[in-house]
This record gives C-alpha cells, sequence and structure tokens, in this order.
C-alpha cells in the first residue's frame, strides 16, 4: 500500500479512537451518579479506581500483545484491539451497577494496544524522510480526538443520555476494527532486514539497548507531566474565574487550548525533527513547555493563564512525535510491536502516576506548587536528553 494511503487511513483510526476514549472518560462521574446509583460521598472513589484501573492492566497486556504482534502479524493486533475495545464500550453502555463498570474497565485494559499497533504500522510504511511528518500527523489528531471527544460527549449526553456516548464510540472502534480488516494490508519487511539471533528475538533485549531505554524512561516521566495535572486543572480554572458566568463552559475551553495549540504543532515538530534532528526537537520542546508550565502558577487572573496553557501545548506536543521517531529508528523491523507495545506500557505507568502526585502536590503544598513541579520534571528531563545528545554526537543516533 502506498504510505500516504496509510496515513489518511491510520490518522482516521486515531480520531476514532481518541475521540471515543476522551468522550466518556470526563463523564465518568456524573455517569457513576446519575446512572449507576453512587451516592456522592463515595463517587470519587469509584470514578478513580475505574480510571485508573484500565492503566494498571493495559501496561502489563500491551508488552504481551506487542510481542504477538511482532509473531503472527501487527494488522491482527490492530484488529483484535479495535474489536474487543469495541465491544468493551457497548458493555460499558448497559451495566447497572460500579462493579460491573469497574470489570468492563479491566476488560477495556485487557484489549488495549490500538495506538502501539498503529505507529508500528506506521513505522514500517513511512519513508524514513517522512517518518517525522507521519507521526506527527498521527499524534496531532491523538491529541485532536482528544479536545473533540468531550465536546461530542457532552452534545451526546445533553442529547440522547450518557449510555449513548458509549454506544457510539463502540460503533467508532468497530469502524477501525472494518477497516483493517478490509483495507489496511500488513506492512511489508524490509528487504534489508537481518535475521534476529536467539538472543535479539527476546523482547526485553530492546531494554538493555542504552537509547531505548532512556527514551522509555522520558516517555514515562512526560507523559506522567501531562497527567499531573488531572485532579485540579478545572478547579484552579474556576478559582481564577471567580465568579465568571458559564464557568463550565470557560473551564472546558481553557482547558481544551492546550489541546488545540499541541494538534496543530504536532505535525510541525515532526518536520523539524526530521530536518534538524529529533534529539533537537525533543529538546527544545520539553525546555520551552517546561519553563511556561514553571511560571503558569504565578498569574492571579484568567486570561494570562490561558495564553500560558496554549503554550504549553503548543510545545509538549514536539515531546512524543520525536520520541516515536527516535524509537523507529533504532528498533529493528522485526520486533516494532514489542518495542511500541513497551512503549505504550510505561506512557500507562506515567498516566496512573501522574494524577497521584499532582493529588499528593496540591494537597500538602498547594495547587500553586503543581505547575512548578511539572515544568522542572521537564527541563530536567531536557538537561538529561541533551546530555546524551552531545555525550554521543560522534556516533550515529
Amino acid at each position: 500500500m502506498n504510505w500516504k494511503v496509510v496515513l489518511v487511513l491510520l490518522t482516521c483510526n486515531v480520531l476514532f479512537m481518541s475521540a471515543s476514549y476522551t468522550m466518556i472518560i470526563p463523564f465518568l462521574p456524573m455517569y457513576l451518579t446519575n446512572e449507576l446509583g453512587v451516592d456522592d460521598t463515595t463517587v470519587n472513589l469509584w470514578s478513580g479506581v475505574a480510571f485508573s484501573v484500565t492503566f494498571l492492566v493495559s501496561a502489563v497486556m500491551a508488552p504481551i500483545w506487542g510481542r504477538i504482534a511482532d509473531r503472527k502479524g501487527k494488522r491482527l493486533m490492530a484488529m483484535r484491539a479495535s474489536l474487543l475495545i469495541s465491544l468493551s464500550y457497548f458493555l460499558g453502555g448497559i451495566v447497572t451497577s460500579p462493579e460491573q463498570l469497574v470489570l468492563v474497565r479491566i476488560f477495556q485494559g485487557f484489549a488495549a494496544g490500538l495506538w502501539p499497533m498503529d505507529l508500528a504500522i506506521m513505522t514500517l510504511y513511512a519513508p524514513r524522510e517522512r517518518l517525522g511528518f507521519s507521526l506527527g500527523i498521527m499524534q496531532g489528531t491523538l491529541t485532536a480526538g482528544g479536545v473533540v471527544g468531550p465536546l461530542l460527549g457532552g452534545v451526546l449526553a445533553e442529547a440522547f443520555g450518557m449510555r449513548a456516548s458509549f454506544y457510539i464510540g463502540g460503533i467508532a472502534l468497530f469502524i477501525n476494527f472494518l477497516a483493517f480488516t478490509f483495507i489496511i494490508k500488513e506492512p511489508p519487511m524490509p528487504q534489508e532486514s537481518a535475521p534476529l539471533t536467539a538472543e535479539e528475538q527476546n523482547p526485553w533485549h530492546l531494554w538493555r539497548i542504552p537509547i531505548l531505554r532512556t527514551m522509555m524512561i522520558v516517555s514515562t516521566l512526560a507523559q506522567m507531566v501531562t497527567f499531573i495535572l488531572m485532579p485540579v486543572i478545572t478547579t484552579y480554572i474556576k478559582y481564577l474565574a471567580g465568579d465568571m458566568e458559564n464557568i463550565v463552559l470557560v473551564a472546558g475551553v481553557v482547558f481544551s487550548l492546550g489541546g488545540i495549540a499541541g494538534a496543530m504543532s504536532a505535525p510541525l515538530w515532526g518536520i523539524f525533527g526530521t530536518r534538524r534532528s529529533y534529539f533537537v526537537a525533543m529538546c527544545l520542546a520539553m525546555s520551552c513547555a517546561g519553563m511556561i508550565l514553571a511560571l503558569q502558577g504565578i498569574p492571579e487572573t484568567l486570561l494570562p493563564f490561558a495564553a500560558m496553557q496554549f503554550g504549553v501545548g503548543l510545545f509538549l506536543a514536539g515531546v512524543q512525535p520525536s520520541l516515536n521517531a527516535v524509537i523507529a529508528q533504532h528498533t529493528p523491523a522485526q520486533l516494532k510491536g514489542s518495542v511500541f507495545g513497551m512503549l505504550f506500557a510505561a506512557q500507562q505507568v506515567g498516566g496512573f502516576t501522574g494524577p497521584l502526585l499532582g493529588g499528593v502536590v496540591a494537597t500538602y503544598l498547594g495547587m500553586h506548587f503543581l505547575f512548578p513541579t511539572a515544568g522542572s520534571i521537564l527541563l530536567i528531563l531536557a538537561l538529561f536528553v541533551w546530555w546524551r545528545y552531545i555525550h554521543k554526537r560522534g556516533a550515529e543516533i
């Protein structure tokens, strides 16, 4: 298949996947209280369990599915993930108790693995000189889905009820399953791919490769920073807005500014990385995002805070496309599924620990300290990656 056709199809796939997920997750507390009869005193506990359990299970399963993908085919694993996640959404729409919802979320974590398969397939189809652009487009689409999803979920919930969001999400994922079944083909292995030794065929061998190990750690911490503000960002926006009318709408708009900026800039970061080096792009993105984040807790009014939210999104969007491209360039074609499965697991760990760290910092130090904490992590990561880049600049990395 032509790589441009594959990029278009996978971009649509990622949009459906991301929008389906994010149009459900923000409304979990309301779904628990309004549809499943959970009282206000325990809704936060049930919501936290339902949210985090998927991260934990998918972190365990993603490397396993990635390894199977390298043996049985990445397209087959993408079909599996699309179909099972679609089924989990339909089940989520018919549950009648919080315990059943948690079981569905566990099943969803078991089924996860669509995003790493999308990445693995695209890195095998894309020409080397268009790799950064292709991954940037997909990352931007993933971010755009995160902006569109809550809006779509709110409209559906208002018009048809919250259960409709689950059913629509299930239909979108089933369309992805049909696309992988009837249109997208298994990516061909490069002709120059040399047979792997028995040791290299072990997926844990990838962890012993220094540059891949570094990128996994960076990805975990960068994802943690992305999620560290989740528990309190809406509350903080309400605090800055004061007595402003339509506060829920205002909070939603400000919250989405980072996603809008990221969707716009991610493809440009991919192009920049291709031309100037993915390491330079990664360090520049983390440095600028870290500096803005560290200062974001200073404003006492909403407008400068919103401008900084947009600025963080512009730069933070450059981290993952560059990181994905580095990993793709240093992974044998036969192990793309395994490495992106491990990367997804690392990101799930970051997604799980980020809100926990954010909650602890906000509780014991105050919400203002979240921003310098998140910014400092990114700045330290930028220095670490830059040191590694300078240290190995004579090598072919």
